[in-house]
């Protein structure tokens, strides 16, 4: 039973609700007559080439999940191909619509296309192995007949974009980090900081990605540079596990702790540490597996945070917080209370309101001084703010 839903969770609530997502901005398009998505041709190099950035993204990894799938099962590994698919599910869902979002608000047709091509071929791929939902969904991207009577997709290599695909898998994984020491330091995600450092060898080719990475981590600004430049030192520490050394390794034991302490090691390949100075049948003695383990840190400065990738890519986040950057944050759970409260109306995402809203004294300068984000965040076309106890929030439609 806790492996269904955990399915459910982590599988077909994420495939509804981007289909949800999908029907839901498509129908409210042009005041409200709807867009009709197109599949996008991506056999055709100059339509690929006309896509932007994340579009090309989504596309390229789902090409690669088509060749997964097709393989795991031409191997019969259905538990491998739906690895595959829930796998994709964390690009499509937790990146490509969190990102872009605002393009659906936007109407920009190019995006629909994207999560519609993305969608369908999905649906056709997990056919086998959700027969229901990729049935339900598929006819009503489609209107066809039956997604079990389509051929298994095939996706041209036109599509890939290893190097656009292995930055765009760095960028998550620095947002990523960051939004762990958020959560590690207690810094809310609505609570905009100052600035962002990313350390990398590649960071020319992350550059780019410097605005989608401020948006995405809250921060006024995010900085590059490279390890030899940055002034942080990164320090690599190792510890021993001597209960899960073997016999002829526990003798060993008092010498290995020796060369701990005086950095006499070297780490030959992921999985194992090599010890120059201690001889163990005339080689080098080297550890593997739960033997010992590695971690590394970054010195960072008073008033700063830091973590390693697995890369090698560290980033630093600058948690002071300003009297500006708090009103800001204020002002943004602020909105959050109001998308609730709009939520809880029922109303729809294009309904206009007229918002009344009560706030503790200590915070109307807050919310006066962002009154216009407030507003154009929450669709409102009047606000009144008035001070009170504690935050309250009225919303009527307009």
């Amino acid at each position: 039973e806790e492996s269904i839903r955990d399915t459910v969770r982590q599988v077909l609530l994420p495939i509804w609700n981007t289909y949800y997502f999908f029907t839901l901005y498509a129908g409210a398009c042009n005041k409200g007559e709807g867009y009709e998505a197109n599949r996008i041709d991506l056999s055709s190099p100059e339509a690929v080439a006309a896509l932007a950035q994340m579009d090309r993204y989504l596309l390229a990894h789902t090409r690669s999940l088509v060749e997964d799938v097709r393989g795991a099962l031409d191997g019969y590994d259905v538990a491998g191909a739906c690895e595959a698919v829930r796998d994709y599910l964390d690009i499509l869902t937790n990146w490509y619509v969190r990102t872009q979002r605002q393009r659906f608000w936007d109407e920009d047709s190019a995006a629909f296309d994207a999560l519609y091509t993305a969608l369908v071929t999905l649906m056709e791929l997990a056919a086998p192995l959700l027969p229901l939902l990729s049935e339900e969904i598929w006819r009503g991207l489609t209107g066809g007949e039956s997604v079990h009577l389509v051929d298994f997709p095939v996706i041209d290599e036109a599509v890939d974009a290893p190097e656009l695909v292995a930055a765009m898998d760095e960028v998550r994984s620095i947002v990523s980090a960051a939004h762990a020491l958020r959560k590690t330091h207690q810094l809310r995600v609505r609570q905009p900081l100052a600035s962002l450092l990313v350390v990398s060898e590649n960071f020319a080719a992350l550059e780019p990605f410097a605005d989608l990475i401020a948006s995405e981590v809250n921060v006024k600004s995010v900085l590059f540079n490279d390890p030899q430049n940055s002034g942080l030192s990164v320090r690599t520490e190792l510890a021993l596990n001597p209960r899960a050394f073997e016999p002829a390794v526990r003798k060993l034991t008092s010498q290995l702790f020796k060369a701990q302490k005086s950095g006499e090691w070297e780490i030959v390949e992921e999985g194992t540490v090599r010890f120059p100075g201690i001889l163990l049948d005339g080689a080098p003695l080297e550890l593997t597996g739960d033997m010992f383990s590695v971690s590394t840190s970054v010195d960072a400065a008073e008033g700063q945070v830091a973590d390693v990738l697995a890369s090698g890519t560290f980033v630093v986040l600058d948690t002071e917080l300003t009297p500006e950057l708090e009103a800001e944050g204020y002002a943004r759970d602020v909105v959050r209370a109001v998308q609730d409260e709009r939520k809880n109306a029922g109303l729809h995402i294009a309904d206009r309101i007229d918002l009344s809203l009560t706030v503790p004294a200590d915070h109307v300068a807050d919310v006066e001084a962002w009154r216009d984000m407030i507003a154009a965040e929450t669709l409102a076309l009047s606000l009144e703010v008035e001070a009170g106890d504690k935050l309250a929030v009225s919303v009527a439609k307009h």
